[in-house]
């Protein structure tokens, strides 16, 4: 478990322990070993990471993935041919 800073301590301390949240520390801040608030990186989120998981280093996105499709290919998507 993380130790909790007095606020004391993070009164005198605050640029430093934002500089710590800032390289991705949680710091957490209290009284008497018990966490009032903390301190996290400006894009800190609670919410899991989603994660590819099975499919993890299979899949090839080729480079021209994002152009444009020819006539003929969009011709048999849309049903004419």
């Amino acid at each position: 478990m993380m130790d909790v800073i007095s606020m004391h301590q993070a009164k005198s301390s605050l640029s430093q322990l934002v500089a710590r949240a800032e390289k991705g520390e949680t710091i957490l801040i209290g009284a008497y070993g018990k966490v009032q608030a903390k301190i996290v990186a400006k894009d800190y989120s609670d919410a899991p990471k989603k994660k590819i998981g099975v499919l993890a280093g299979k899949l090839h996105i080729p480079e021209d993935f994002d152009q444009s499709l020819s006539d003929d290919v969009l011709a048999e998507f849309e049903g004419k041919e």
